[in-house]
């Protein structure tokens, strides 16, 4: 059974270099399930993937506001992930999804930002495997599995992982939005 999110509004942030397939995929996947998917970057213009995939940025990350969405996607791609977490309103701008509770997926290099904003210590997650000592030395448990779901927080690995981290995603958002938030 695929969830309904109709009426949910998920922040989907990145900038040049993501990982094309984790920004496509998901952002069909909460489509898909009847949400509204706003791009926001700290890039003007539009951005492009690191295999070509080029997408219109809907929002500056700047003007961005948490309270404005119900869920926050983090694709990776390891320049995109280097880039954004160097970038203070972006940091600023995920620390405000587990500030509020609201749903946070991450997948593969994405989870860099994570320990930049200080939102790790005793939460369980997965990346890309050079990201573990990184994101245990920021607090985290990391683990080696398709897909870690810790209270609102989901990850996976790779692209390899998508089936699975878009259904969670989504089901994440879905039970977020009926239990009033849960990171």
């Amino acid at each position: 059974m695929t969830e309904n999110i109709d009426g949910t509004k998920v922040a989907f942030l990145l900038t040049d270099g993501f990982e094309d397939s984790e920004l496509t995929s998901p952002w069909a996947a909460v489509t898909g399930a009847g949400a509204t998917a706003v791009l926001v970057s700290p890039a003007e213009g539009s951005v492009t993937g690191k295999n070509g995939h080029e997408q219109a940025v809907d929002l500056a990350v700047g003007r961005a506001d948490t309270g404005d969405f119900d869920a926050l996607v983090l694709p990776g791609g390891v320049v995109n992930a280097d880039h954004l977490r160097m970038d203070e309103d972006a940091v600023h701008f995920v620390r405000g999804f587990f500030e509020s509770h609201k749903p946070v997926s991450v997948i593969c290099h994405g989870a860099w930002i994570l320990a930049d904003a200080g939102v790790l210590q005793g939460r369980t997650l997965t990346s890309y495997p050079s990201l573990k000592t990184d994101l245990r030395n920021a607090g985290a448990t990391w683990v080696d599995e398709e897909v870690v779901v810790d209270q609102g927080l989901t990850s996976s690995r790779t692209p390899d992982d998508l089936p699975a981290f878009n259904a969670k995603t989504v089901e994440e958002i879905a039970e977020g939005r009926h239990a009033g938030q849960t990171v």
